[in-house]
């Protein structure tokens, strides 16, 4: 956990150019849904493991009241930059087999697969024990995962992102005897 973590170090400047094809209004539209369904209207919500923002911005501009939360400084420094609206999330760093928030939210979501990256299940186990007390009665949890079907598909893929200013080489390796898939990167960044 703490290696791949330390990855988005390098990464945080680069990784809204590098995922440019995330469609994080679809993600918010697709939590609305679910959430029409449940006949829930939420007014505070935590965006766990936010990377740089993009869904708690979102969330934001809807009106709720957001803290978004991640482990990496880098990376909450550039959701912290990214807008000056009235309405701008609380920001902290924690992890999410610590998270402990200064109030109870109603809706908490974990978009992009994040819980994949805690590997041990006794850590991922508190993570969701922690969101779990971290949500109001009748709160609601959303979160996605990948299966490990898809996983093991990403063994020997290649991907390659690339701007005026990046280039990024992604590499998947899947390790049949413990079951995780792992990312390698090539990074390069004009100054």
């Amino acid at each position: 956990w703490e290696i791949a973590m330390n990855a988005y170090h390098n990464l945080a400047t680069s990784y809204d150019r590098l995922t440019n094809d995330v469609d994080y209004k679809a993600t918010v539209a697709f939590y609305w849904q679910l959430l029409d369904r449940e006949g829930l209207q939420p007014e505070t919500a935590v965006d766990l493991a936010c990377g740089t923002g993009s869904v708690s911005w979102l969330l934001a501009k809807k009106g709720l009241a957001v803290t978004a939360v991640d482990m990496s400084p880098e990376m909450l420094c550039v959701a912290a930059q990214k807008s000056d609206d009235d309405n701008r999330p609380l920001f902290i760093c924690q992890k999410l087999q610590e998270l402990h928030l200064p109030k109870a939210v109603d809706l908490a979501v974990c978009a992009l697969d994040s819980l994949d990256y805690i590997l041990d299940p006794q850590e991922c186990f508190q993570a969701i024990c922690r969101v779990y007390k971290a949500l109001n009665p009748g709160g609601c949890f959303i979160f996605d995962v990948n299966t490990p079907e898809k996983l093991h598909a990403m063994d020997g893929q290649v991907f390659l992102d690339e701007d005026d200013d990046v280039y990024c080489v992604w590499r998947g390796e899947f390790d049949e005897d413990t079951n995780i898939c792992s990312y390698g990167m090539d990074l390069f960044q004009r100054k």
